[in-house]
């Protein structure tokens, strides 16, 4: 087979950013991704097991065999605080790759949370736990330990590539991954998004209208719609 490559350290984006990272959503660092030419918003298959999780941290990956999630306990095992773990599971429906006992590990250990492009399980004791999930698939079917594989590689996860030390940041909608070199441009960017539109909010609740504020009036008028001053179903 295909040699395994697992590699014992992880350049990290800094603790610092990813602390910023926490105050800003995902939506407006998607937003603020566009000087990259592309995006590292990952598929909308990719959910949010434990309501309200939010989180951010630099990844520590694995690439897991049909079956097996020895890779992703090896990555477990190198794991830090406050990282998070992402893993790919090359049978995505083939076994969970994460479950009550690797939670209780994880929260031990301080990990931020997890992102699985594969199944996890034991939702219902995770969930008591506190840690936070997100996974493409909910399944209870047991993994095997004996396949390669490898640990702090660049790997797909959800049609996004993740190398190891990323900032991955989660919330409830969706999960997307920065590179370490471009992430401060991109968290500041999205700090600048946040506190425009927290001035939208207080004109709003100054009496301003949306339609306004975000400029739908201009393209609106642009578009030369009719509009009538009666419901379509009045008599002629």
């Amino acid at each position: 087979m295909t040699q395994s490559n697992v590699y014992l350290r992880v350049n990290r984006v800094a603790a610092e950013l990813c602390a910023k990272a926490r105050e800003v959503t995902v939506a407006d660092l998607h937003e603020s991704t566009a000087h990259l030419g592309f995006t590292g918003l990952m598929s909308a298959r990719m959910r949010r097991i434990s309501p309200g999780a939010k989180i951010a941290g630099p990844a520590v990956t694995a690439l897991c065999q049909p079956g097996d999630n020895l890779m992703m306990h090896r990555a477990l095992r190198l794991a830090q605080p406050g990282d998070v773990l992402v893993v790919h599971s090359l049978g995505e429906t083939s076994a969970a790759q994460w479950g009550d006992v690797a939670t209780t590990y994880a929260v031990e250990k301080g990990l931020a949370g997890v992102v699985v492009h594969g199944c996890v399980r034991d939702v219902d004791q995770v969930l008591a736990m506190g840690f936070a999930v997100w996974a493409t698939h909910v399944w209870p079917v047991h993994a095997d330990k004996g396949k390669g594989g490898g640990v702090n590689i660049p790997i797909p996860c959800a049609d996004v590539l993740v190398r190891p030390g990323d900032l991955i940041v989660a919330d409830g909608d969706g999960v997307i991954a920065i590179p370490r070199a471009e992430a401060a441009r991109v968290v500041d960017a999205a700090q600048a998004k946040m506190k425009k539109e927290a001035e939208f909010a207080a004109a709003i609740r100054g009496g301003a209208a949306v339609w306004e504020l975000s400029g739908a009036d201009k393209a609106y008028t642009q578009l030369g719609i009719v509009e009538h001053e009666a419901a379509f179903d009045d008599p002629a």
